[in-house]
């Protein structure tokens, strides 16, 4: 694996239709050295601090492959950070398990959530129905914690080292977030691996109301 592209982004005004919104889902490339902290890239910017950012959710990744993937299906370009990723890495798996980890450098990212689309996703794209289109194709991208910080730079290699007991997948987490009726024993392994505390907040509350 290796990285294609760094991703940085600002407050930026996105429309469509008649709606409007300021983001900062809005990332480009970006050459030369990027230090990396707990809170994810400096000089990036999180506006939605309720549902984006936060130790947990520092650095978001996709994968080159997927983009390829899109491109081909609908036809249309995918540029690096077009889904308003950090990292776009060539050869990242789409269902990495929580837990997972990716060494780049000193910088040590673990694994710990799959994206779920929002509006402002479907706004950037300019579809009303992307948000649908982003479930069906599971390729969510990932969340990572910075376990250890350092740089990032367009070129670098990226190593994978699996969890020791990975038992949870992104594309697990990706499901939850849909699904209507949950299993209390696979919520409890859920609540096994070190997900985001986003993700755990909700998976506790499903399992209270079971």
């Amino acid at each position: 694996m290796w990285i294609t592209s760094v991703n940085l982004g600002s407050a930026e005004t996105i429309t469509h239709g008649k709606q409007s919104r300021i983001t900062g889902i809005c990332k480009y490339p970006v050459d030369g050295n990027v230090e990396v902290s707990q809170l994810g890239l400096r000089g990036d910017h999180v506006l939605n601090t309720k549902h984006h950012g936060g130790v947990d959710q520092a650095v978001y990744a996709y994968s080159a492959d997927d983009y390829e993937w899109w491109a081909t299906q609908t036809g249309r370009d995918f540029p690096a950070g077009l889904f308003g990723e950090n990292l776009t890495i060539a050869g990242l798996p789409s269902d990495l398990f929580v837990g997972d980890r990716l060494l780049i450098g000193d910088l040590v990212l673990e694994a710990t959530s799959a994206r779920i689309p929002c509006g402002t996703l479907a706004m950037r794209m300019g579809e009303r129905d992307f948000g649908l289109k982003f479930r069906q194709a599971e390729r969510p991208g990932i969340y990572f914690r910075v376990l250890n910080p350092g740089a990032v730079a367009n070129g670098d290699s990226v190593t994978m080292v699996e969890a020791d007991s990975g038992a949870v997948t992104v594309i697990d987490l990706f499901r939850f977030a849909y699904e209507t009726s949950h299993d209390a024993n696979q919520l409890r392994c859920f609540l096994d691996a070190p997900i985001a505390e986003r993700v755990r907040e909700k998976i506790e509350s499903k399992l209270a109301e079971i």
